[in-house]
């Protein structure tokens, strides 16, 4: 049985809302970054990126981790993923944009990397309500057993975005 997901409060969801919060989180999974770091991965303007890393931490999607010395003599706080928007269920929330947020967010990481690098499939279905629901169960197991292992060193970095929809053109 796959994780079993609280539902989302609605600053939970509104954070979530949001590619540039979503790319945030997937920049800070792995290791902390400071704003500046962030905003220079992002190519944006490091106090617009400020602005989305205090939702995250108002959130609990970030956290900051201790300041260390910057240049010149500045201080700087590195900020890292917490991995809560995985334990989270935003469908009942009532705030929109969450879907479409997630959609941005992967279409602007796949277009950083080059598309014959990535692994694509497409399949077409037909399934019943049972079917839809046993698919669903079954890739959710799959990827929280991947969420859950530590990750290895030396592991090279992935994503996984998966969408399962409604084939309105074959129906129509």
């Amino acid at each position: 049985m796959g994780t079993r997901r609280r539902p989302a409060t609605e600053a939970e969801a509104r954070a979530l809302a949001s590619a540039i919060r979503l790319r945030i989180l997937r920049l800070c999974l792995d290791q902390a970054l400071t704003n500046k770091e962030i905003a220079d991965r992002l190519g944006a303007n490091p106090a617009t990126t400020l602005h989305h890393v205090r939702k995250l931490v108002h959130t609990g999607f970030l956290v900051a981790e201790p300041s260390r010395p910057g240049p010149r003599g500045s201080t700087e706080i590195p900020y890292r993923a917490t991995g809560k928007s995985w334990e989270m269920d935003v469908r009942e929330s009532g705030v929109a944009g969450g879907r479409a947020a997630m959609l941005d967010a992967f279409l602007e990481e796949i277009r950083l990397v080059d598309v014959e690098e990535g692994s694509f499939t497409r399949l077409g279905l037909r399934l019943t309500p049972q079917d839809h629901a046993e698919l669903l169960e079954r890739l959710q197991e799959v990827f929280d057993d991947f969420a859950r292992r530590q990750p290895p060193p030396g592991g090279e970095a992935y994503s996984l975005f998966v969408a399962l929809h409604r084939d309105v053109s074959r129906d129509a």
